[in-house]
């Protein structure tokens, strides 16, 4: 690694994976159980918005969680000098 140790890439690697859970923890669980009323009376292409995220809106939000992930991973890899050839 140049100039940056280990610690510091798990460091950061560990940040980004626990900050991708929390927002997956609430867009699957926030608002598709626990805000799903209140969201409800919002209509989002012909569906009520809470019934929305719990059947399709958390799906996508995962999809994209995992193409950001793979892009940032990319990105600290090539920074701390250790990407894949």
């Amino acid at each position: 690694m140049k100039g940056k140790s280990r610690q510091d890439y798990w460091k950061a690697n560990v940040r980004l994976i626990a900050t991708l859970l929390v927002i997956w923890f609430i867009v699957s669980y926030g608002f598709g159980v626990l805000l799903v009323e209140p969201l409800n009376a919002i209509h989002f292409f012909g569906f009520k918005l809470g019934f929305w995220f719990a059947q399709q809106g958390a799906i996508y939000t995962f999809l994209v969680l995992i193409v950001f992930y793979a892009w940032s991973m990319n990105r600290l890899d090539r920074e701390y000098d250790v990407e894949e050839q």
